[in-house]
């Protein structure tokens, strides 16, 4: 009895998890692995031992006029129940893009207070590149009776919060789309730009392309981000158009140490409301 209380006040694994350490807690009955593909491929042509599968669009609301948000607890609880969570569960996220949509589900489950997560740093690419072993075996979920609620807003930031922040010296924002993107010179949104004084810095720059998609040294990471306003000290917003590339940014950042939050409408409801402030 005492290990297991004792068990559930210690995260079984470090926030940022490297492939050598995952693969000793395989067999951990706390650990529930999550491969949160953006090509739904990559699952089936191989995945780490006992994860299962995630299909990414289940993160979103997918309707209504900011189809990026969230979804209703209603639907998160229906969607964590199905993946077998439990308030005892360590989840161990990772997907085969450098860390987007894994970030996305990590983002969710603090957003609702389930706080016993981990990013396996640099996903399957990293996995594959230790050398660790892979299965093609579908593993099927044990369904559980999880009741999501928003337990941390924190996590979250609004448009209208984004907007009454925007003088405030301790209030920065990450924009983490394309230069392009930022500038104004790409993008299929009414408007145009990016948030008045919002930093740039895109969220594949963030990445060790060195180091099979692994998140960047820190060091040079905190010496980049500083140069560009963004310090622990301050609290920090962070978008893309989808929040799915700014879902990583929110990762990397909490790895740093940063006070960050996601805004989720992004530029999808940044840029396609009329009351909102933009530059280029």
């Amino acid at each position: 009895m005492s290990t297991a209380s004792h068990s559930s006040e210690h995260n079984v694994l470090p926030f940022i998890v490297e492939p050598e350490q995952l693969q000793e807690h395989l067999k951990d009955p706390q650990l529930l692995i999550i491969d949160v593909p953006v090509n739904g491929d990559s699952y089936r042509q191989g995945h780490v031992p006992g994860a299962i599968y995630l299909d990414f669009r289940y993160l979103m609301r997918g309707e209504g006029p900011v189809p990026n948000d969230v979804p209703s607890v209603e639907f998160l609880s229906q969607l964590f129940s199905a993946l077998g969570l439990t308030r005892d569960t360590h989840v161990v996220a990772y997907d085969d893009e450098g860390g987007g949509w894994a970030a996305r589900l990590l983002w969710t489950l603090d957003l609702i207070g389930h706080t016993r997560y981990s990013y396996l740093n640099g996903g399957i690419h990293a996995w594959r590149d230790a050398g660790m072993e892979e299965s093609t075996e579908l593993t099927a979920p044990t369904p559980s009776e999880y009741h999501a609620e928003i337990l941390n807003p924190n996590a979250a930031i609004t448009c209208d919060e984004i907007k009454e922040k925007l003088n405030d010296r301790q209030f920065a924002i990450w924009d983490a789309r394309s230069k392009a993107e930022y500038d104004g010179e790409r993008g299929n949104n009414k408007h145009l730009g990016h948030i008045p004084g919002a930093v740039n810095m895109d969220w594949l720059d963030a990445m060790d392309r060195s180091r099979a998609l692994r998140i960047r040294d820190y060091a040079e990471l905190m010496t980049e981000l500083g140069a560009l306003g963004l310090t622990p000290d301050m609290e920090i917003a962070t978008h893309c158009q989808s929040h799915h590339r700014s879902s990583f940014t929110w990762l990397v950042g909490k790895a740093l140490g940063f006070n960050m939050r996601g805004y989720a409408g992004s530029w999808g409801e940044w840029g396609n409301r009329d009351d909102t402030p933009i530059e280029k």
